[in-house]
């Protein structure tokens, strides 16, 4: 697998270099008063495109690497032309919004549901329990229940690492731990499969990252987003699936942070009578870039946008190991999976609320001087 996640991190790298340069100009500029525009100048929001072919270059190079003996045992049945077409739609509406910024957010979201209907009947996906016996019983009866719930899965982690996509480095970091995870977990199950294509996508997102953190050179975009959400929620539907063994609560333990970070942001604002859909500056990143960054460093230590923007994901990547730690640790335990995924919830809920009334934690204030 080693040899396939270099192939992968090196096509991602030179495409998503190469798709910089040829979209520089050619993409329309992002508004200047958007109110998730953290960055200065004209920065290219299409690295999805060069994610995606460095991680489908890669998986359809696996018989030519098995063949001359450098990929390891690994199932060669992958089925890549299906999960290309599941990831068709969403990926088209992403790319043409991230082109013209004109598609409005309801064709993408009627985009991610064709490739969650796609997921299901190409790939099979489903939620076959939920791994507490006093509601599984009922659940297996109406097994259309499970299909229900994976394709809200794969129609709505897309979206949810799209929210959280809003400073270099942290969906991508995000996404690039997540990979490694699940093929941890995959691995442990022996499912090499499931475990070479996650190890894939994690190459092909380090490879992107090389060019957005930390100097900010090319976004991932609406694409890049929709390749991370349909992948990894795809990828833990048959993890969980295929492995009765491992609980269906270990990738929602895993990807907590952007879930919870869609579910309390639909709330926030249902509460105060705006659509779910629009985009505003109170995600929970977006705090921490007013709150704690541009007060904790000196304004010599932070003369432009850029450093400031690079300064805040590592605040949320500490986060998530409330998430990915637990996750890795008891992937197989039901019950404490379910008690880690409530004390991310609260421990977010009081994170935010400290921010929103300026309590910040005192380590993290500025010195006084």
């Amino acid at each position: 697998m080693i040899s396939l996640a270099l192939l992968a991190f090196m096509l991602s790298l030179v495409l998503t270099l190469w798709v910089r340069r040829a979209f520089l100009r050619s993409c329309t500029v992002y508004s200047p008063d958007a109110p998730q525009r953290f960055h200065l100048g004209h920065v290219p929001r299409v690295g999805g495109l060069g994610l995606l072919a460095g991680w489908s270059l890669a998986m359809a190079a696996l018989p030519v690497l098995q063949w001359a003996g450098m990929a390891g045992n690994i199932n060669l049945d992958i089925r890549l032309h299906h999960w290309l077409l599941m990831l068709l739609p969403a990926f088209t509406g992403g790319v043409l919004e991230d082109l013209t910024q004109r598609l409005a957010v309801r064709w993408r979201l009627l985009l991610t549901v064709s490739s969650g209907l796609l997921a299901w009947w190409l790939l099979g996906v489903s939620v076959p329990s939920l791994g507490f016996e006093w509601i599984d019983g009922f659940w297996s009866q109406w097994p259309w229940l499970g299909v229900a719930l994976a394709i809200l899965a794969v129609t709505g982690l897309p979206h949810a690492f799209n929210i959280i996509d809003g400073y270099n480095g942290l969906a991508g970091a995000v996404a690039l731990v997540v990979c490694l995870a699940l093929a941890h977990v995959a691995l442990q199950v022996g499912d090499r499969e499931l475990a070479a294509m996650a190890i894939v996508l994690a190459a092909a997102t380090a490879g992107f990252l090389v060019w957005n953190y930390p100097r900010g050179l090319i976004f991932a975009g609406d694409a890049g987003a929709y390749v991370w959400g349909l992948l990894i929620a795809t990828l833990s539907l048959l993890l969980v699936q295929r492995h009765p063994i491992v609980s269906p609560w270990f990738p929602l333990l895993l990807l907590m942070y952007p879930v919870w970070e869609t579910v309390f942001s639909m709330y926030r604002k249902l509460w105060r009578g705006n659509s779910p859909g629009m985009a505003d500056a109170l995600h929970l990143h977006q705090l921490v870039y007013r709150r704690l960054v541009r007060s904790v460093l000196h304004e010599d230590e932070a003369k432009n946008m850029l450093k400031r923007n690079n300064r805040t994901a590592p605040y949320l990547w500490s986060f998530i190991v409330l998430t990915v730690v637990p996750a890795i640790l008891f992937w197989r335990y039901d019950g404490l999976l379910v008690a880690f995924c409530v004390l991310f919830a609260v421990s977010y809920v009081v994170a935010y609320v400290m921010l929103v009334r300026f309590k910040v934690p005192r380590v993290l204030q500025p010195p006084r001087g």
